[in-house]
């Protein structure tokens, strides 16, 4: 057999696996990843050293150890907190809200998703934007405009029941945990292939069953990422309801604005340790995503 041929018939040659140059990608890219998952540990951990240097909770730990003091007084420093009735109240309206906020952000998202995956209509890229601008504008900015929106009719008339009121504090939360709902219930049904609706159009089901019955159920895992997210985000804002809810004690007061009151009074302790609780919160729902089998929690 001629030698060309006998060249075309083998099979073609592994390329050199070059290990020097595979190095420095895994170093670059590593170190890239190391410096801010470093940053946001080192931030946590900065918390944590803070308030084991502190003394205020030392009188929680007579008899501990003095060893295990450092290590306890962030936690007894949480605990005593916990006997404030502000910080009572403060997580209780944030637990309710947030748990408001994310269940109206879905059932918004559901549809509003629905629509944007499954059609293409006139304005869409207008609308599209739209959405996008409680996402990208600081949430001040949407706090004011709630306020200015409540000084004309028919908003007017709910004035008193919103502005610098516990429904206020729902209905900011809202406004800027949907956006981020729509957009992760939109990705979902991104992914759910169309041809099984259209399956189910010619087997007799119209519109709402098709929906219903075929892409509804195949969404549920971005239905609760949707909500936990929504839920996330309501517990971390703070700039609407500075405007909108107020920041009365007792009253519209949840733990980011517990943060801002203690910080402004220069209670720095209490300030950090109520910091150190939304942290362990948001870990907390985040990590039950994870066990639920929902792997992207996140846009």
């Amino acid at each position: 057999m001629p030698e060309s041929s006998q060249n075309r018939n083998a099979p073609p040659a592994k390329a050199k696996h070059r290990v020097g140059s595979d190095v420095i990608f895994y170093l670059v890219m590593g170190g890239i990843g190391f410096i801010y998952i470093g940053l946001l540990v080192s931030m946590l951990l900065g918390d944590f050293g803070y308030l084991a240097r502190s003394g205020d909770a030392d009188q929680m730990l007579e008899g501990f150890p003095g060893f295990l003091k450092p290590l306890a007084r962030p936690f007894a420093t949480m605990i005593g907190l916990l006997h404030q009735e502000e910080i009572r109240y403060s997580i209780k309206l944030t637990l309710i809200s947030c748990l408001m906020s994310s269940i109206l952000s879905v059932i918004v998202a559901i549809p509003i998703g629905y629509l944007f995956s499954r059609y293409n209509f006139f304005g869409k890229t207008v609308l599209d934007a739209i959405l996008y601008v409680p996402i990208v504008l600081p949430p001040l900015v949407l706090g004011i405009s709630l306020l200015v929106l409540f000084q004309f009719p028919p908003f007017k008339n709910f004035a008193p029941y919103f502005v610098f009121q516990i429904p206020g504090v729902v209905l900011a939360q809202f406004m800027v945990a949907a956006a981020f709902s729509i957009q992760m219930m939109r990705a979902t049904f991104d992914q759910i292939d169309p041809r099984l609706e259209r399956v189910a159009l010619t087997l007799g089901c119209n519109e709402r069953q098709a929906f219903s019955r075929v892409c509804l159920p195949q969404a549920w895992h971005g239905i609760l990422t949707a909500g936990t997210l929504a839920w996330a985000r309501a517990l971390g804002e703070f700039g609407p309801l500075l405007v909108f809810a107020g920041t009365t004690r007792n009253k519209t007061e949840v733990m980011s604005v517990s943060v801002f009151l203690e910080l402004s009074l220069g209670h720095l302790d209490a300030a950090v340790a109520v910091s150190l609780m939304m942290v362990f919160l948001a870990v907390a729902v985040l990590v039950l995503t994870r066990v639920f089998g929902l792997r992207n929690p996140a846009i």
